[in-house]
C-alpha cells in the first residue's frame, strides 16, 4: 500500500514538474512511533500487542487521522495511510496534517475489558505526541465512538478536561451530531456532483457497493433516499442482489442482527467478489484497500467508481480504468467527508459549544461541494484525470504552507 500511494504521489509531481528532493521530503513521515502493549487478560494471562502512530505531515495544521485495531496493522500500512491523510485534509481543505495507527489485534478475540485496557495502555505511551493542537485520532477499521471515548478520558487523566483529542466520540460525550454517517453522505454528495455536471441525478442510476459496515450502510441509505437503486450489496460473507432495487431499510436491520448481508431474504445470494464486477452504473468499494486490480479491472461494469475505502484501486488497475473512460472518485476525495465533520467536532470542542445538525449538513455539503469543484478545475486545466487532480491540489496547498512557515526555503529549486 505504501509503494502504491507513493506511485500516485509521484505521477502528480511529474505533472508539476517537482525536484526528487522535494519529492523525497514531502513524503517522509515526521515521526513514526511504535509501542509495545502488554496487557493481563480476563484468563490471568499476559497479552502483546504493538501499537502504531505515524504522523506524516504538520504544514497546514495538527496531524489527524483515524486509529484501527485490526491484525494487519503495522508501521508501512499506517505510514501509507497517514500519508493519504495529509493529501486527504488538503483536498477537502480543512486545516490538518495528516496521521494514521492502530493496534495489530483482532477484537473478535477480545473481550471488551482486555480491549479497554489495551486501549488505555496504548494512549499511556502515545500521550507526549497526541493532542488536540498536536494529533487528533478518528475512528477507523474495528474501532468505534465508545472506543474514542476510552481515548479522550485516558488522555484527560493526564492533562486535564481535553475533548478535542479525538474526534468521532459519543455525542454525549462531547461528539458531534452527525459524525457517524458523514463519510457515507460525503459519498454521496460528490457522486451527487459528478453526476450533475453529466446532467444526472442519484434517480437516474444504479449503484452496487462492496462493503456493507458504517461507510457502505450510510452512503446506500442516503442514496436511496434520494431515489438511487441499489441493486447489489456484497461483503465479507456474500453478496445480495435485486435488480429491482434492495430495500435498504430492511437490510440495514438485517445486518445488524447479523452482522452479513449474506442470507438477507430480500434478493437473490452471490458471491463476495462478484459485486465488484456487477451491472450497474456506479461502483462504490467501501471495505478494505486493494480489491480493484489488473485481474478484475478489465471486467468492471460500472461507468463510474467512487473509492469510499482507503486504497481500493491498485496503480495497474487505476491506468486500466483510465483507458477505459471509466470515472474513478479518488479515496482522497470521495471519503474526506469524515474527516470534515471530525474537523467541526474539534472546532465544536475547541469553541465549547455545540452546532446543530442542519449545520453540519450545511457545511459538509458547502466543503464537499468545494473540494469537487477544486479537483475538477486542476483535471481541466492540467488535463489529467481527478485523482492525479486532486494529488496535484493537495501538494500545491502543503507545499505552500510549508514554504510560508519557512519549513523549508523560499528560495530552494523545487523543480527539476
Amino acid at each position: 500500500m505504501l509503494e502504491e500511494s507513493h506511485i500516485y504521489f509521484h505521477k502528480a509531481a511529474d505533472v508539476m514538474g517537482l525536484s526528487s528532493k522535494l519529492c523525497d521530503v514531502l513524503l517522509a513521515p515526521y515521526r513514526v512511533v511504535k509501542a509495545e502493549i502488554i496487557t493481563e487478560g480476563d484468563d490471568g494471562k499476559l497479552k502483546q500487542h504493538f501499537g502504531f502512530r505515524v504522523q506524516h505531515n504538520r504544514a497546514r495544521g495538527p496531524m489527524k487521522g483515524g486509529l484501527r485495531f485490526h491484525p494487519t496493522v503495522d508501521e508501512a500500512e499506517a505510514t501509507a495511510l497517514a500519508n493519504l491523510m495529509t493529501w486527504k485534509t488538503a483536498v477537502v481543505d480543512v486545516p490538518f496534517g495528516g496521521a494514521k495507527g492502530g493496534i495489530n489485534c483482532d477484537p473478535a478475540e477480545l473481550s471488551e475489558s482486555e480491549l479497554h485496557n489495551i486501549t488505555r495502555t496504548f494512549v499511556g505511551q502515545i500521550k507526549e505526541v497526541i493532542g488536540p493542537t498536536l494529533d487528533i485520532p478518528a475512528p477507523d477499521v474495528n474501532t468505534n465512538a465508545k472506543v474514542m471515548g476510552w481515548i479522550m478520558d485516558e488522555y484527560s487523566r493526564f492533562e486535564g478536561f481535553s475533548p478535542g483529542v479525538v474526534t468521532g466520540k459519543p455525542v454525549h460525550l462531547f461528539g458531534s451530531e452527525g459524525r457517524e454517517e458523514a463519510t457515507g453522505r460525503g459519498v454521496m454528495l460528490v457522486l451527487e456532483a459528478v453526476l450533475k455536471e453529466q446532467k444526472k441525478s442519484l434517480s437516474d442510476v444504479t449503484v452496487a457497493l462492496q462493503g456493507f459496515g458504517n461507510v457502505g450502510s450510510f452512503a446506500a441509505r442516503l442514496m436511496a433516499g434520494k431515489g438511487a437503486t441499489i441493486v447489489a450489496v456484497g461483503d465479507h460473507m456474500g453478496g445480495v442482489s435485486n435488480s429491482e432495487g434492495l430495500d435498504v431499510g430492511q437490510l440495514v436491520q438485517w445486518v445488524g442482527e447479523h452482522r452479513t448481508v449474506h442470507g438477507f431474504p430480500g434478493g437473490e445470494a452471490f458471491e463476495s467478489a462478484e459485486v465488484l464486477t456487477w451491472d450497474a452504473d456506479i461502483l462504490i468499494p467501501a471495505a478494505l484497500g486493494d480489491v480493484l486490480t489488473k485481474d478484475n479491472a478489465a471486467d468492471v461494469r460500472a461507468s463510474i467508481v467512487v473509492e469510499a475505502a482507503n486504497a481500493p484501486t491498485t496503480p495497474e488497475a487505476d491506468e486500466i480504468f483510465h483507458q477505459r473512460g471509466i470515472t474513478v472518485i479518488p479515496d482522497i476525495l470521495a471519503n474526506a467527508g469524515g474527516v470534515t465533520v471530525s474537523y467541526f467536532e474539534w472546532v465544536q470542542n475547541i469553541q465549547q459549544f455545540r452546532w446543530d445538525l442542519d449545520r453540519i449538513h450545511r457545511e459538509l455539503e458547502k466543503y464537499m461541494a468545494k473540494a469537487y469543484r477544486s479537483v475538477a478545475d486542476v483535471a481541466r486545466k492540467r488535463h489529467v484525470d481527478l485523482r492525479t487532480a486532486a494529488f496535484v491540489l493537495a501538494i500545491e496547498r502543503v507545499g505552500e504552507a510549508a514554504m510560508s512557515r519557512r519549513l523549508f526555503s523560499e528560495t530552494a529549486d523545487l523543480t527539476r
